[in-house]
């Protein structure tokens, strides 16, 4: 692509979509043109805010009418898959927001569509560009883990009120038994652990304690654990717990290295803690991540931007991050590192956690999808 060529964008889903908007758009290559939503306040909110015109609640006829390069699939679970089949079958770039799929098969549709396609597939999974979560990935990347080989991620969020006002959100996390969101807890360990992937899962839960606004006792249990095995011995502990009654706390990681070990705070404005044996004075006293901001940290997380992000953002700024990457990747700025097989290195081991929790805890084997 010639460097002064611009890329069409757009967006379907826009109440998630959106958010992505101003990091796609930093480089000043990609530009969203085009927004699809079944809510027409959505859409009327869209244009009034951004001035987008091109305004749908057809996804195919937006596809078929502007002239798109990419679009962001920002819509419920159950829709990612054949919306983003539907792009790539038109040679359109597609950024999915999490998770990949909601069943093996559609696993398999989806690299299948990929692979017959001239166009990317990309995942937007933001965990990934937390500025805290980014920071331990440079570390990694520098040497100063040693070998990572143990880890653990949380993602706990009260989602109750979700479950009553969307469907599909009833019956996708809170209606299946096992890991129905697992992307957000997988994706930042499975970047420190460089390459590897989950080769078998088992799954836990802690039983059946909510009910939902009909009286109906919730399919999944309250917390759900699932231990994942790595291709070379690794071992990452995953606890997903949408419905318990507590302050949300959706960054939870710990890593443990040959060299050193990170644990970032369980609480809001806790300090995240790390131990590196190549610059720690002993051997009992931890630094504070934020120290190492500085040294370590890309450029773009000391921009004006990232901190006014960090003090206004629901997200702190991850899903800005998050656009930035994604576009340097589609404009060949950077490699591919969350494209479709590592999608699927995020989705698979969930999905398995449900075959697990059917079968009363048992190991169950995680597919590669670079074998299928």
């Amino acid at each position: 692509m010639n460097a002064l060529e611009r890329m069409n964008v757009g967006v379907v889903g826009v109440g998630r979509g959106m958010c992505l908007r101003q990091g796609l758009e930093h480089g000043g290559v990609l530009q969203v043109r085009a927004a699809c939503d079944l809510r027409q306040e959505q859409l009327d909110a869209v244009k009034e805010k951004y001035g987008i015109t091109a305004l749908y609640t057809d996804y195919e006829a937006m596809l078929d009418k502007e002239d798109l390069d990419v679009v962001v699939v920002a819509t419920p679970m159950p829709l990612h898959v054949p919306q983003s089949v539907a792009a790539l079958d038109r040679d359109i770039h597609v950024i999915s927001e999490v998770t990949a799929a909601i069943s093996l098969e559609q696993c398999r549709e989806l690299v299948d569509a990929c692979k017959r396609s001239r166009a990317t597939y990309l995942f937007s999974e933001n965990a990934h560009y937390v500025k805290e979560n980014r920071l331990v990935t440079e570390l990694v990347r520098h040497g100063l883990f040693g070998t990572p080989y143990y880890g653990e991620g949380e993602y706990l969020h009260a989602l109750h009120d979700q479950a009553k006002r969307k469907e599909w959100r009833r019956k996708w996390t809170f209606g299946v038994r096992g890991v129905t969101y697992g992307t957000h807890e997988l994706g930042p360990f499975l970047a420190w652990m460089q390459g590897e992937r989950v080769t078998r899962v088992a799954y836990a839960g802690s039983g059946r304690w909510f009910r939902d606004a009909e009286g109906v006792l919730y399919e999944n249990d309250a917390s759900n654990l699932m231990l994942c095995e790595m291709t070379h011995g690794g071992l990452c502990k995953v606890r997903m717990d949408t419905q318990s009654p507590r302050p949300a706390s959706t960054v939870n990681f710990a890593l443990q290295g040959t060299e050193g070990c990170y644990e970032s705070a369980r609480w809001k404005g806790g300090t995240h803690r790390v131990w590196l044996a190549s610059r720690a004075q002993d051997a009992e006293t931890w630094t504070n991540l934020a120290d190492l901001e500085d040294e370590f940290l890309p450029p773009i997380y000391h921009s004006d931007t990232a901190h006014e992000l960090y003090r206004t953002n629901p997200h702190r700024g991850s899903d800005f991050f998050t656009g930035a990457a994604l576009a340097e990747m589609l404009v060949g700025k950077r490699p591919i590192t969350l494209g479709v097989h590592e999608a699927m290195d995020m989705t698979l081991p969930g999905l398995m956690s449900q075959v697990s929790a059917a079968e009363d805890g048992r190991w169950v084997e995680v597919p590669d999808s670079r074998a299928w």
